[in-house]
């Protein structure tokens, strides 16, 4: 199978003094590019673009992000409502086949899904994410980590650089 050659929706979301976000780095965002129920279709796909797969599981319910770590979420199950960004974020709704991709420093929660939602969760190479809740203190100690995480080779939706970069 070839690489996909469709293009991500970009979002950038701006630090809100206790969600870091990333500077540099915008979301990408993917939809309908696996299909529904499957998540060890999107397992291969991570993997075939150098992202191993990490777990099958759901999104925390509370704000929180990974400074020293990019990750890919697959819908591989049901439906979810996540907010991006911190309390002033963006909301976006998210359906089985989709894939959200966070850089490093990104805040992301669940705001509801579906009773039979599944997500499948994946990271860069050699990146082991520590989690930070929203918060001032620690969100002053992620800056410099964030900036030192090491931009993956390629995307895990379709291996291509990532887009969006100034």
């Amino acid at each position: 199978m070839g690489r996909m050659t469709m293009e991500p929706e970009t979002l950038r979301l701006a630090d809100d003094g206790e969600i870091p976000n990333n500077p540099r780095l915008p979301v990408l965002l993917f939809r309908g590019v696996l299909p529904a129920g499957d998540p060890a279709a999107a397992e291969a796909l991570f993997a075939r673009n150098g992202w191993p797969p990490a777990w099958r599981n759901g999104i925390y319910p509370y704000h929180h992000y990974h400074p020293n770590a990019h990750e890919a979420l697959a819908i591989a199950r049901g439906t979810v409502r996540v907010q991006l960004g911190g309390e002033r974020g963006q909301v976006i709704d998210l359906v089985a086949g989709d894939v959200v991709v966070l850089p490093a420093g990104v805040g992301h929660r669940n705001l509801g899904g579906s009773s039979d939602l599944l997500v499948v969760g994946a990271y860069p190479p050699g990146q082991a994410p520590e989690q930070c809740r929203a918060d001032r203190a620690t969100h002053d100690r992620a800056l410099p980590r964030i900036a030192a995480t090491p931009d993956p080779a390629g995307d895990p939706v379709r291996g291509l650089p990532w887009p969006g970069l100034d």
